[in-house]
């Protein structure tokens, strides 16, 4: 996959919007909270996983704990071919679920309805 292919990829949840921050990160949100980050510059890619898969990934060349955010259970995809393209798909998937299930009830409520 690339970044181009995340990038869509990422856009095709429901209510995702997109944001460049710290310069040239494109980071994906639902309801303003992030659930994935690409480096442009970089063409790295970093999301939340459970803190199971987190252990395990980490064990994987080309991915390590993500900067500020390892503590949360993100990971640095260091070179985006240490994975296969459906487990990627896989982890993104699970990550943008993550962050939606922990967003406010009623922030859900309303993202639901548009």
């Amino acid at each position: 996959m690339n970044l181009e292919e995340i990038r869509e990829f990422c856009l095709s949840f429901p209510s995702v919007t997109e944001d460049i921050k710290w310069g040239n990160d494109l980071c994906f949100l639902i309801g303003g909270k992030m659930f994935a980050v690409a480096g442009l510059d970089t063409g790295q890619l970093s999301f939340k996983c459970t803190p199971e898969r987190f252990a395990e990934l980490t064990e994987k060349d080309g991915i390590v704990p993500a900067p500020y955010v390892a503590r949360y259970h993100w990971v640095l995809v260091e070179k985006l071919d240490a994975i296969d393209e459906d487990e990627l798909e896989d982890l993104v998937s699970k990550s943008y679920m993550m962050v939606w299930q922990n967003l406010p009830e009623n922030v859900r409520k309303t993202l639901s309805k548009q």
